[in-house]
Formats: structure tokens, sequence, C-alpha cells
């Protein structure tokens, strides 16, 4: 009797447990929101004086809600498999929305190849994401990470499911958004508010490089006068550094991608094929790509250390050394390339000036550090 009993409880409960589930699944992820206001609101992204207005595709405007919906799963570990990272375990306001590690480390301890790249400007990025440009867009690299096997190593679906049934989420994508039915949170829309956050992570004005171009009055010292003179100088005897990192609005980079001389690997075309890490090239399938990786900006180059894509180079001084080298034989190494000399004091003007490009107002900035934390 006693064991009849028992299994009656067990059944019941069991059933009750079953048909509980199934009308929290109906109630939460089909649930009407048209009670929510919708009134979206433009973010407007201040930039710095003769600093380009930024780009924002027609789709996806920018909005005050929108903007902090992106700040929330930006920072949420809801988005990995075991809730234990988020977007900002590998991109940190502290190291300049990077991780200051050679090469970043999903949930399963698994190291990644490369390392993370900086979100500073990120916005006026509008081709060529990640390393090796394999993304188009904000909008579709934000979907990547997520699914990556050695990253976050989730499923969107499963993602989707579980911001559907959150308490707080549903409400948060009607008011950026402007959806009428929990159903209708999708990985697009969550792609989309993480990249209105990433477009308003823009320079604060406040490095001394961005104050001696817009105050009046304020002055570089004579080193950091003398290492932009060297960083600028394109003749023969040093090349330079604006070849491929631009001055040009202020960024530092012309976003291209090219081989910057890291590996040897032979003079030849078919030597390319030797590269470990292909770059571009895994992209493409063309051999004449492989060994190319992104020009990353230089602002806040000095909080973002590692350096190069696979965080070879510890300092600033060991990325010059290898510049003057001339680099390692590749039959596509990029002509700008080349071997030059710097007296001692030279490089250390050099390194005086990329300090001035070091944004700590914008590393503080309160609107993009952690919501959890507040």
């Amino acid at each position: 009797m006693r064991q009849w009993i028992i299994f009656f409880l067990l059944v019941t409960t069991l059933a009750a447990v079953g048909c509980g589930g199934d009308d929290d699944v109906q109630e939460v992820t089909d649930n009407d929101l048209t009670d929510i206001p919708y009134d979206p609101k433009t973010y407007e992204i201040i930039v710095p004086c003769d600093y380009p207005e930024m780009p924002i595709p027609a789709d996806n405007p920018m909005t005050i809600d929108g903007f902090e919906l992106g700040r929330h799963l930006f920072y949420d570990p809801i988005l990995s498999a075991d809730s234990t990272q988020s977007c900002s375990s590998c991109h940190l306001p502290s190291g300049s929305f990077t991780d200051n590690l050679p090469v970043s480390v999903g949930i399963d301890g698994i190291a990644g190849r490369r390392s993370s790249m900086s979100l500073l400007n990120i916005g006026y990025v509008t081709q060529d994401l990640f390393w090796d440009g394999r993304s188009a867009t904000l909008e579709e690299q934000a979907l990547l990470p997520v699914e990556d096997p050695i990253e976050l190593h989730h499923s969107w679906p499963a993602v989707v499911e579980q911001l559907r049934r959150h308490e707080s989420y549903p409400e948060m994508f009607r008011k950026a958004f402007g959806i009428s039915n929990t159903n209708e949170i999708t990985k697009e829309l969550a792609a989309k508010a993480l990249a209105q956050f990433e477009r308003a992570l823009v320079s604060s004005g406040q490095s001394r490089y961005d104050r001696w171009r817009c105050e009046t009055g304020f002055l570089l010292t004579e080193s950091e006068i003398n290492g932009l003179l060297l960083y600028t100088n394109e003749d023969d005897d040093h090349p330079g550094c604006t070849h491929c990192h631009s001055r040009e609005a202020q960024l530092f980079s012309d976003f291209t991608i090219k081989n910057n001389g890291l590996d040897s690997v032979g003079p030849t075309v078919e030597d390319l094929n030797n590269f470990i890490d292909k770059g571009l090239g895994e992209v493409t399938n063309n051999v004449f790509d492989n060994g190319k990786f992104r020009v990353p900006s230089l602002n806040n180059i000095a909080m973002t250390a590692p350096y190069m894509h696979d965080g070879r180079f510890n300092t600033l001084e060991e990325v010059i050394d290898h510049y003057s080298s001339g680099g390692k034989t590749s039959f596509n190494i990029d002509p700008n390339v080349h071997s030059f000399n710097l007296t001692t004091e030279e490089k250390e003007d050099l390194i005086e000036f990329l300090h001035t490009l070091t944004d700590t107002e914008f590393m503080n900035n309160p609107a993009f550090q952690n919501p959890f934390e507040e």
C-alpha cells in the first residue's frame, strides 16, 4: 500500500510540474507587450572636434533604450552556455575594451588563437570586422561569439528562449524596438542592440593628443612633439607610421587588412601556405590574403597590451623594434614595412607620443560600465 501511495504522489507531482512548465512557456514566450509604452528617443553620440560623424545604418537608428538594452546584453553572462562569461569578459573597460591577454579564453577553458581587439571607436569600422575581416557590420559581428565553440559556446535559439522568459528583457526589447509580443524577440534584434552600445564607444576628447588639437593653449611636451614628427615622417630614413595608422579623422588606422611582416614563411607565392594562422586568407580562400590581419587603431594603444593579433609583443618598445627591423620574409608583406634606424632618444620620443593617445576618460565613462554592478 505504501509503495502505491509513493507511486501516486510521484506521478501527480510530475504531472503538475509538466503542466506548470507548459503553462509557463505559453505565458512567458507568447506574452503581449503592448501595454508597455514605446516612445523611442534618439541617443546622441557626442564626438570630439574634427572626428567624423558616426555612420549609423538606416535600419538600426541609435535610441536611448536600444543603447541601454545593448549595454545590459554586453555585460550579461546569459549569452554564454554556462552563464559564466559575457562579451565584457574579453572586452573590459579597464583595457579599453580588451582583456589584456595574448589570446582570449572561452567558457570551456580553451584558448583562442587571437587577441581581443579594442572597441574604442569601433563604430567607424564599417567593413572587415574581426582581425580577419570576416564580418561586414557590427550587427553581423555581434552574432558570432555566442555560437563560437571556443568563446561563449551557446546557441542563439537557446539564448532567445532565455531572453523571452526573462523578467526584464521583454520590456527592454519592447522599449528599444517596439515589439508587440515576447515571441518577436530575435537574435537579430539582440545583435542590433549590441551594435548600438558598441557604436556609442567613442573617444572622450580628453586624451592629451585630442586636447592639443582642440584646446587653445594646451601644449604637448618637446618629446611628444618630436615623437609626432617621427610618427608622420615619410622619408627614406624613417617611413613613419601613417601609411597604415593614418591620422585622418583622428582614428589612427586606415582599417585595411595587411601582412605586417610578423612571420617568416619564405619568399615565394607557394610559401604563403606556410602561415599557421592565415588570417584574411581563411575568409577569402585566396592564397595572397594569407597572413593578413586588420590594422587596429592606435587610440589608447598604451592601454591595450599585449600587441598584434596573437599578443606576441608585450610592450610598445617590442613593436617598434619589429617595424624598425623591416619585418620578416614573405611574398605578400606590405611594401611600407621596411627597416629604418631610430636612436634611443627617438624611440623614447615616439613612445611618448603614442602615450598622448591614452584616453582614460573614455574607459571610466559611467555610461559604458557594467549595469549589474551599479
